[in-house]
């Protein structure tokens, strides 16, 4: 570990200036190992950074095979978190996924044996082929932070993220996700196809000197421990938010509820996702305090999955991201 970048109990973070300085240098050190095994995405990178920071959970959309797994196992691997990742199918059942009770017959009793939950980064590969009552086990993980087996609670280790991926083109033998669950997610981040020079480069490292297709993240060094990424996140939470800059936030996600052409806008928990991930991102830029275009910045990722089209705006192929632009377009930000 990198004793240079590492928080010490004997700095505790703060609103210092140099405290922020620390935990903007940790943020893109973080960015930077990822990318020694991670190539080009730096959008994706960058969005998935804003939401562990701002203790959120993430939604991954995109094709097979643009490294999905890779991105999650390298994050993990940056603070020496532990890592697992489970392969969602119809046959899933949620003890599968939370844990379960077990007849010890030599010792008379009941053991518990912890499911892949246990973790603090946890890949939910393909969370839509899933019924919902499984993907419903992991929405008191989600948002309590603990699992409930047989009757009995099990807090989880902090940091604690879910990342789930979905695939946005095959439809066929999936289950869509409930509402409730979506709005777990913090933010929903597309993942797109690398640019021609990045796929050049991701081929070229992937089949140099490699025997098949393992993912390969000895690259990327633990630079920080977990206790120092719940610091970063409890610095995150002090970033100061001016008021004009909360009725900012509250009069974009008002907005989407009465918007033309949507069915259903983003509930509370839209503005919360907006405010705490513009901290986070205003840390990542070093600043202590949001302004108009962190909320701004953050706005597709946070709200996308929280408003749902009417029928008419998806047959003429209009997309959540375009209408959420027309809203930032038309709701004012704060001068000052």
């Amino acid at each position: 570990m990198n004793d240079s970048t590492r928080i010490t109990d004997s700095t505790p973070m703060n609103d210092s200036t140099r405290q922020l300085e620390q935990a903007h240098a940790i943020a893109r050190d973080l960015r930077t190992q990822i990318g020694n095994a991670f190539v080009g995405q730096d959008n994706t990178v960058g969005q998935i950074l804003t939401a562990l920071i701002a203790a959120g959970h993430v939604l991954i959309e995109g094709v097979p095979g643009l490294g999905k797994t890779l991105l999650v196992r390298a994050l993990a691997r940056t603070f020496a978190g532990e890592f697992a990742r489970i392969q969602f199918t119809p046959d899933l059942m949620p003890a599968d996924v939370t844990g379960h009770t077990l007849y010890d017959q030599n010792s008379s009793q009941f053991t518990t044996r912890r499911g892949p939950v246990f973790t603090h980064l946890l890949l939910a590969d393909e969370i839509n082929r899933a019924p919902a009552k499984t993907q419903a086990a992991l929405l008191e993980v989600m948002q309590e932070g603990q699992v409930t087996i047989e009757g009995e609670s099990h807090q989880l280790e902090q940091p604690f993220m879910v990342l789930a991926t979905q695939n946005p083109i095959e439809q066929e033998g999936t289950y869509a996700l409930p509402e409730a669950q979506l709005d777990r997610f913090l933010m929903k981040v597309r993942i797109e196809y690398p640019e021609p020079d990045e796929e050049i480069n991701m081929v070229a490292r992937v089949t140099g000197n490699q025997v098949g297709e393992r993912l390969n993240v000895s690259n990327v060094s633990s630079i920080v421990s977990p206790a120092d990424i719940v610091m970063l996140q409890a610095s995150a939470a002090s970033i100061h938010v001016d008021d004009t800059v909360f009725d900012y936030a509250v009069r974009i996600v008002r907005a989407t509820r009465n918007w033309s052409g949507v069915a259903a806008g983003a509930g509370p928990r839209g503005g919360i996702a907006l405010v705490r991930s513009a901290r986070s991102a205003a840390l990542m830029q070093g600043r202590n305090f949001v302004t108009p275009d962190d909320i701004k910045s953050v706005a597709l990722p946070a709200l996308r999955h929280r408003i749902t089209l009417s029928p008419e705006l998806e047959i003429e192929r209009h997309s959540t991201d375009s209408v959420l632009e027309r809203v930032l377009d038309d709701v004012k930000a704060p001068r000052s």
